[in-house]
């Protein structure tokens, strides 16, 4: 059976090369961070990295490697449960309770990944008579956990808040029990802010709660990195906070929510990633524990991060380029079409600058781009490098204005 499953798998791949839409994976053979050592999958050597989620640059800090070592003598590699049987040790407890006072909600739940967090919330809160009312370019695990829950599902337009109110009005007026509005907080492939402020006017006049995904945001934005309900105003008005610790926090892995006292503790007895998938690793719980500690005097990482992204963002326009407005430390170059930016990311590796294209599915058609991410581990002479080569780039590949 599978050879004739084969040959249809094989032509599906061909599909995706003759599309250009073919996403390689270069195997790096150091730790992660400003610049890292590429073994195959491109050019060898040692180049600077600009697509990495390690905004802090804490994926290799030496207090969270110590911190890390220093938990697998005291608390073992893994729990082998899960959390109800017999998978929670101290460690998971402090870590959810630092996560509360942090981002300023009641109480928070760990889970394997924010996917599996956002896998999670919706089918536990919502059933048949509920509406879950979510922006059109919401991460996929927030998609794919709607489409497990019974809901009555609506969508808006990326940050339309006119566009949001009419799906408010008809949920309101189709009867449902229970309305939640879902957002990311920043929006991994554009870098645009969801605006908060005015989601939360908008959720209480309509009694709605609202949750936002803040994996691309907590850890630098907002005056204490607690994220971008801090940034607006509304840490005390969002009910629903789901993060990742594999990005600014320590670039690991693992997720959480947090939120109110009564949806996390449901969400302990019936959300099933959380109930059928192993605790988190304790050794990543202890480093997170560390990350928290250093992000209480992380203004000067979060201070040469916005620098970073500032003069980034400011040379690559002066040279011509489309990058999407914004402040935010993704900064998308855009290009067009997908065989070119896959084309303009090889020649950037051979220039020694390791981004990624991205292409449809991914970003909508014709929208192809080079999303790059600033780090606070990228030096002021690693940002100009990186502009230069993006402008060598484009001229060997006979774009316009070169």
């Amino acid at each position: 059976m599978f050879e004739t499953v084969r040959e249809d798998l094989r032509s599906t791949l061909d599909e995706i090369r003759a599309a250009g839409l073919h996403k390689p994976e270069r195997v790096i053979g150091t730790p992660q961070n400003a610049a890292v050592a590429v073994t195959s999958g491109g050019a060898a050597g040692e180049v600077l990295n600009f697509c990495a989620n390690n905004y802090l640059g804490l994926a290799d800090h030496p207090e969270v490697v110590a911190a890390a070592k220093d938990a697998l003598d005291r608390w073992g590699y893994g729990m082998a449960s899960v959390r109800f049987i017999c998978g929670t040790q101290e460690v998971h407890k402090e870590l959810e309770a630092r996560l509360s006072a942090f981002l300023g909600q009641e109480d928070t739940i760990l889970y394997s990944s924010c996917f599996d967090a956002n896998g999670g919330v919706f089918e536990t809160l919502l059933g048949a008579e509920d509406a879950v009312i979510s922006d059109a370019l919401n991460h996929a695990s927030i998609i794919d956990g709607i489409r497990l829950s019974k809901a009555r599902r609506f969508r808006y337009a990326n940050r339309d808040l006119a566009e949001l109110e009419a799906r408010l009005k008809e949920a309101t007026e189709g009867g449902a029990r229970r309305k939640l509005i879902v957002t990311d907080g920043v929006f991994s492939m554009d870098g645009y802010v969801a605006p908060l402020a005015e989601i939360c006017d908008l959720a209480d006049r309509y009694d709605a709660m609202v949750m936002v995904d803040d994996s691309h945001a907590v850890g630098f934005v907002g005056p204490g990195g607690r994220g971008t309900p801090e940034l607006h105003g509304v840490m005390d008005r969002v009910d629903i906070i789901t993060g990742t610790l594999g990005k600014a926090l320590g670039g690991a892995s693992g997720g959480y929510v947090a939120a109110r006292a009564e949806i996390v503790e449901l969400l302990r007895q019936r959300s099933r990633p959380y109930l059928f998938s192993n605790s988190l690793a304790p050794v990543i719980a202890a480093a997170s524990l560390k990350v928290l500690d250093l992000l209480e005097s992380a203004g000067d990482l979060r201070e040469h991060l916005a620098a970073n992204t500032a003069l980034f963002r400011t040379k690559m326009t002066e040279a011509g380029f489309e990058v999407l407005p914004g402040d935010h430390a993704i900064a998308p170059v855009m290009i067009g079409d997908a065989a070119e930016a896959a084309s303009m990311a090889e020649l950037l590796l051979e220039r020694g600058v390791y981004v990624i294209g991205f292409s449809y599915p991914v970003v909508p058609m014709g929208a192809a781009r080079i999303r790059v991410q600033l780090s606070a581990a990228h030096s002021t002479a690693d940002v100009e490098r990186a502009v230069a080569a993006f402008i060598d780039a484009r001229a060997a590949l006979g774009t316009a204005g070169a």
